[in-house]
């Protein structure tokens, strides 16, 4: 019986198969941390400028819905003054009479940002499932 040598002193190296995933994992982390921190920015927004735009009227077939906030904090709907308290019952009447749920938002550029977020906040619990910004051309 013969004994076997083994080549190069007896010892051999073996490369290990595993991948080492904790580099993977760190970065995984750490954008799931930046996500966690921006997402509620994103759903609350930030304050813009938006009165003068470059773009064309919208032409619609129907008379839209108009909801008219002016620079001194008073609704209009449909050319009639609403009382702010009253704005979400009557907005949810005349969803229901016409059938459609958009509304155009139309607001003095010198209204108080907070009476023109109230609005927008009615007509969202009013049920508008379609919320337009009207602007006029910059000239």
């Amino acid at each position: 019986m013969g004994v076997q040598l083994s080549r190069g002193g007896g010892h051999r190296r073996h490369g290990i198969g595993d991948i080492n995933v904790t580099p993977f994992v760190d970065v995984v982390l750490v954008l799931l941390i930046i996500f966690m921190v921006t997402a509620p920015l994103m759903l609350q927004g930030m304050d813009v400028n938006l009165p003068e735009t470059t773009t064309q009227p919208i032409r619609m077939p129907n008379a839209p819905l108009v909801l008219t906030v002016t620079k001194d904090g008073r609704y209009s709907l449909a050319r009639k003054i609403v009382p702010a308290d009253a704005l979400q019952k009557k907005l949810e009447a005349v969803f229901d009479a016409r059938g459609s749920k958009e509304v155009f938002l139309r607001a003095d550029k010198d209204a108080p940002y907070g009476v023109v977020v109230k609005a927008m906040a009615a007509a969202r619990r009013a049920g508008a499932t379609r919320l337009g910004i009207v602007t006029e051309e910059e000239g």
